[in-house]
């Protein structure tokens, strides 16, 4: 269990927040100063002071904070506490009594990871409870940022929910279109407007959070990294990181690992 500043979840790559993603934990979002966007579920939304933001495990999302921007974030293993809202939840809490609650239990949590103390994992637990507590009286007393949603919003959020399941697999555009019961036309100009990205960059933006996060280890392969995220070949897995990020793949795990690249081709597990 984490509870840090923003800008140290991100250890200073801010692709690991901005490019849209989901993550295995969950994760609430203080931000405490500036401005910022959010994708929750492909659909994108303003982030402002003091706003909170609860996104469970398996939340298609990313966050992009303004450079004047402050945030803390708590980082709990799926599960820790029944009490956490089974869906993404949008607070702009406004009374300073509600505000200061959250941030002094963040406070807490930080002292209790700091001071190393016996059973810390279990007093981290605790503090978790009375966060989980905080969003249901925020959420009782009507703070909830929820406006209405569109039709194409709806289309939007279940198209996420297929990337987040099948991002891994070699579908096209036109595999969730069907999957959707729409056009790719239909589902490209519906993405755009809802999240500011095509569905099929959402796609792309999906796969290479991925590819890039499978390349900050020195294992596996590149080769069996392409595999796994449904490339035909590592040459062409190499090409489309490169022309998206500017870097090969071998390079970026060279960056993030601290090791000199290879300089040996990769042949593709399934070319």
């Amino acid at each position: 269990m984490r509870c840090q500043p923003f800008v140290q979840v991100t250890g200073g790559e801010p692709w690991r927040m901005e490019r849209l993603h989901d993550r295995n934990d969950d994760l609430l979002l203080w931000v405490t100063r500036g401005q910022g966007r959010i994708v929750i579920n492909g659909v994108r939304r303003g982030l402002g002071t003091n706003n909170a933001v609860f996104l469970p495990a398996g939340t298609l999302m990313s966050v992009e904070l303004g450079s004047q921007g402050f945030a803390q974030v708590i980082q709990a293993p799926k599960g820790l506490t029944d009490r956490l809202p089974s869906e993404p939840l949008h607070l702009r809490p406004r009374d300073a009594m509600a505000q200061a609650e959250l941030t002094a239990e963040i406070e807490a949590m930080q002292r209790e990871i700091r001071g190393g103390r016996a059973f810390v994992q279990d007093a981290l637990a605790a503090h978790l409870t009375l966060v989980a507590v905080w969003l249901e009286r925020q959420k009782t007393d009507g703070i909830v940022d929820a406006p209405r949603e569109t039709e194409a919003e709806r289309l939007v959020r279940r198209y996420s929910r297929l990337l987040v399941e099948h991002f891994r697999s070699n579908l096209m555009l036109a595999d969730y279109a069907q999957m959707l019961d729409v056009t790719p036309t239909h589902l490209t100009r519906t993405a755009k407007a809802a999240c500011g990205l095509t569905a099929s960059e959402m796609l792309m933006d999906r796969v290479i959070h991925e590819a890039r996060s499978r390349l900050t280890d020195p294992e596996p392969p590149i080769g069996e990294v392409a595999e796994a995220l449904g490339f035909n070949s590592a040459a062409y897995f190499s090409r489309f990181i490169e022309a998206h990020t500017g870097a090969a793949p071998s390079a970026l795990r060279a960056r993030a690992t601290g090791r000199a690249p290879q300089t040996s081709a990769v042949a593709g597990r399934r070319a």
